[in-house]
């Protein structure tokens, strides 16, 4: 099938939303479909990055976020779009690149599906008007969103029964991100360690991922000092890139201990497995995750996990099974008491590792490839019959012209209604 999907992040950014877009289409393709990835252009995007993406004009990082705005150029997208000839239409943001999706799908009367990736009040610090009824228009948009989908895929159980909650009333399958386990199985650790001059016999905590304030860095810097504090051999190596970088540093530099903190950037491909196989345990204090794709990932190198209870990470880190879960109002003190007991017993760390190990290999590519296949089929087993007599073309034509215009009022209804709801602190409709 040709499958068209529509995002506000793509590669090369780096980030959840991105290397799960890019990871499906590469799979699907694997499966013989067809897949044309519809994103924003950026300064440095390479069609060598993947050859079948259709890069639209936007402004990018809008407001500092990980979000691309698309400006409005509809008769290049819809020339593409139209030549590639799409079976359905998959969505991966409820706005923006989403309203796009949205209007494509109805246009060509194709199912849309739409992944739930995020949880969008986590970001709106992005906003210059950040505020509690900001958040609550983001999740009344959303749900609305969802609903006016066909199905809707989420990355996480959590997400799933969330969302629902929520009023989605649209199909949910949970369906996680799949990665390639023997890729992150066989990283030369040894080599990472060499080239930042880290001791082979250094205890060595890590965490990857993008470098953001909704990543809860601060905190996490805080509780892993203190472990770097007291234990003059260890070291702590961040992977990633992002304005919260300098919160990291900073407090490594107040506390004494920056000459122990390796910032390596950002890393992909084998240098990014050789860095997961140079830790001896991941720490990840996130609470924004619908999946966490990098635990995952650092369980299939063999890493027991530190993180705190919240959706997508307590879907991967069982407590004192694979790692430890702690609650979300743990304080830094305590995390830093969790991380050092399993960062000095060898041999307690090495039952985590072999947990973690198992459970990584629940979340393999084609496992996950597979599924989001046969959801791709049920949607359209759903679809309404495509009239092919000619004598009724002028009325499919006038059909979804009409479709079109009932789309275009419910999303100007749809936010209209979202705001109101934010103002007055109501939950979203369930309709």
């Amino acid at each position: 099938m040709n499958i068209c999907m529509f995002t506000n992040t793509y590669l090369p950014h780096v980030g959840g939303v991105a290397r799960s877009v890019h990871t499906f289409a590469c799979d699907l393709r694997k499966r013989g479909h067809r897949v044309l990835v519809v994103a924003p252009s950026f300064p440095d995007a390479s069609e060598e990055i993947d050859p079948n993406v259709f890069r639209v004009p936007a402004v990018q990082n809008f407001n500092g976020s990980d979000f691309s705005a698309r400006i409005p150029i509809p008769f290049l997208l819809k020339k593409s779009i139209d030549e590639f000839q799409p079976h359905l239409i998959h969505s991966h943001h409820p706005f923006l690149m989403g309203d796009a999706a949205l209007r494509t799908a109805t246009r060509l009367g194709l199912p849309l599906v739409f992944t739930h990736h995020t949880l969008y009040e986590r970001y709106t610090h992005y906003v210059s008007i950040d505020s509690a009824a900001m958040r609550r228009f983001v999740i009344n948009l959303s749900t609305h969103y969802a609903n006016m989908c066909t199905t809707v895929v989420a990355p996480s159980i959590s997400v799933a029964r969330l969302i629902k909650e929520r009023g989605v009333i649209s199909p949910i399958t949970e369906i996680p991100t799949g990665i390639d386990l023997k890729f992150f199985q066989n990283g030369r650790g040894e080599l990472f360690r060499q080239n930042n001059s880290i001791d082979p016999s250094s205890p060595v905590m890590g965490h990857v991922g993008r470098l953001a304030p909704e990543k809860n860095l601060a905190y996490l810097a805080e509780a892993i000092v203190q472990v770097l504090k007291q234990h003059s051999d260890s070291v702590f190596v961040v992977v990633g890139e992002g304005p919260s970088s300098t919160t990291i540093i900073d407090k490594a530099r107040s506390a004494g201990v920056k000459s122990r903190l390796v910032m390596a950037g950002s890393l992909t491909g084998a240098a990014l497995a050789d860095a997961y196989c140079a830790m001896d345990l991941f720490v990840f204090a996130s609470t924004s995750e619908t999946q966490g794709m990098v635990l995952v990932e650092a369980m299939a190198a063999g890493m027991p996990v530190v993180a705190i209870d919240a959706p997508g990470a307590r879907e991967v880190v069982k407590d004192r099974i694979n790692g430890r879960l702690l609650p979300e109002d743990t304080t830094p003190d305590k995390f830093a008491q969790a991380a050092e007991e399993l960062f000095l017993d060898p041999a307690f760390r090495r039952n985590y590792s072999n947990e973690a190990a198992r459970t990584a290999a629940r979340f393999s590519r084609e496992a996950s490839a597979e599924r989001l296949e046969n959801l791709y089929i049920e949607a359209l087993e759903h679809e309404q019959p495509r009239l092919e007599k000619p004598e009724q073309e002028s009325f499919v034509r006038w059909s979804r012209l009409l479709d079109s215009i009932k789309v275009e009022w419910e999303l100007l209804r749809k936010k209209a209604a979202a705001a109101a709801m934010a103002v007055k602190g109501e939950p979203p409709e369930n309709h």
